[in-house]
């Protein structure tokens, strides 16, 4: 099983990026897909999560900013980053779960807010 996330770096204020995690090794329809965050010192954090169906959960902290989407076919998901703030710094981690089994998570990309 492997979990790719991609698309970080550094970003000015109000700027955008786009995350993707490209997985294998699942069956990724059957997965619900979650980003997770973790600033240095802190705790990790869910940022955004979508299920199979579609449905999706997000921070108060991302509502309306962030967009998180999958793409089935692909066997990857996306985090859209809009209005970015230097709070959104972090490292973003991917995670698949699924009910009855261990979590995966993919190996991070650090995301920078700065002027």
């Amino acid at each position: 099983v492997q979990l790719q996330a991609s698309g970080g770096g550094l970003v000015q204020p109000g700027g955008s990026l786009r995350l993707s995690c490209a997985t294998s090794g699942i069956v990724f329809s059957w997965n619900t897909m979650n980003w997770y965050r973790q600033a240095p010192g802190k705790e990790r954090d869910l940022v955004a999560r979508i299920s199979g169906d579609g449905s999706t959960v997000y921070a108060d902290s991302v509502k309306g900013r962030f967009t998180i989407s999958r793409d089935n076919a692909k066997n990857t998901v996306y985090l859209e980053m809009n209005s970015l703030k230097p709070e959104d710094t972090a490292v973003y981690y991917c995670k698949a779960a699924l009910a009855g089994r261990l979590d995966y998570w993919g190996q991070g990309t650090q995301v920078t807010v700065s002027s």
